[in-house]
C-alpha cells in the first residue's frame, strides 16, 4: 500500500463512519415504512419491527427489542433525532472509537426498549433512535466520573446533565414519549461508557467498576425480560 493510499485510509478512519452509517440505515428504513403506508400509521410500524409488549409476550418476536432503534413515527420524529444523532455521535465515535461506539448506541438502544418491556404498558407501541441517542449522553456524562481532575469533561458534562435532566422533565408531560426507553437508555450508556473504556486511557477506568457495569447491564436485562411477561395485563 502505497503513502497516498495509507493516508487516504487513515483520513476516512478519523471520520465517524459508524454514525453516518446508522443515519443512512435509518433514514432509509424511514422513507420504506412511508412507503409501506406511513410511519405513524400503527400496523406499518407493527410490521417493521416496533416495540410491542404484546407481540413480544404473545408471539415470542424477540426481535423488536433490537429494530425499534431504527424505526421512527412521523417526520418531526426523525429529523430531530437524525439532526441530534449526527452531532453528538460524532463526539462520542470520536472520544471512545468506532467499535466501542457501536457497542455503546447498540446496548443503549437493547437496554432502553427491555426496560420500557419490563415497566410499560402492553397498549404502547414505541419505536425511535432516542433509547441509543440518550446512551450517548450518558458514555459523554460517565467521563465526568472518570476524569474527574479534567475542567474541560466536568464543564461538557455540566452541559450535558442540564439539557438531560430538562428533557427528561418535558418527558414527564408528554404522553407520547416512552420515558422509560429514555432512561433505560441513557443507563446503558453510563454503564456502557464505563465497561469499553476510552482506548489508550483505559488506566482511567477501575478495572471492577467495568466488570460490575457488565453484570449491572446482565442483570437489568433479565429482570426486565421476566418482569414484561410477569406484568403482563
Amino acid at each position: 500500500m502505497d503513502y497516498q493510499t495509507k493516508m487516504k485510509v487513515k483520513n476516512f478512519l478519523s471520520k465517524p463512519f459508524i454514525t453516518y452509517v446508522i443515519l443512512g440505515i435509518t433514514v432509509i428504513v424511514f422513507l420504506g415504512m412511508e412507503l409501506s403506508g406511513g410511519s405513524e400509521n400503527k400496523q406499518v410500524l407493527l410490521d417493521w419491527g416496533a416495540m410491542s409488549k404484546d407481540r413480544v409476550v404473545l408471539y415470542h418476536e424477540y426481535w423488536r427489542f433490537f429494530t425499534p432503534m431504527f424505526l421512527h413515527i412521523g417526520w418531526m420524529h426523525i429529523i430531530l433525532n437524525m439532526i441530534t444523532l449526527y452531532y453528538v455521535g460524532a463526539q462520542v465515535e470520536g472520544v471512545y472509537g468506532h467499535w466501542r461506539y457501536l457497542l455503546i448506541y447498540l446496548t443503549s438502544g437493547l437496554l432502553g426498549n427491555f426496560v420500557s418491556f419490563g415497566f410499560g404498558s402492553r397498549f404502547t407501541i414505541s419505536a425511535g433512535a432516542s433509547t441509543s441517542i440518550f446512551g450517548l449522553f450518558g458514555a459523554l456524562i460517565i467521563l465526568g466520573w472518570h476524569f474527574r481532575d479534567n475542567q474541560a469533561i466536568r464543564f461538557m458534562v455540566q452541559r450535558y446533565s442540564v439539557f438531560i435532566g430538562i428533557t427528561l422533565l418535558f418527558n414527564l408531560f408528554s404522553s407520547s414519549v416512552d420515558i422509560l426507553g429514555h432512561i433505560g437508555g441513557l443507563l446503558g450508556g453510563l454503564l456502557a461508557g464505563t465497561f469499553v473504556a476510552v482506548p489508550k486511557q483505559s488506566e482511567n477506568f477501575n478495572i471492577h467498576q467495568r466488570i460490575i457495569s457488565v453484570m449491572i447491564i446482565a442483570f437489568i436485562f433479565v429482570v426486565c425480560f421476566f418482569l414484561g411477561f410477569k406484568n403482563y395485563n
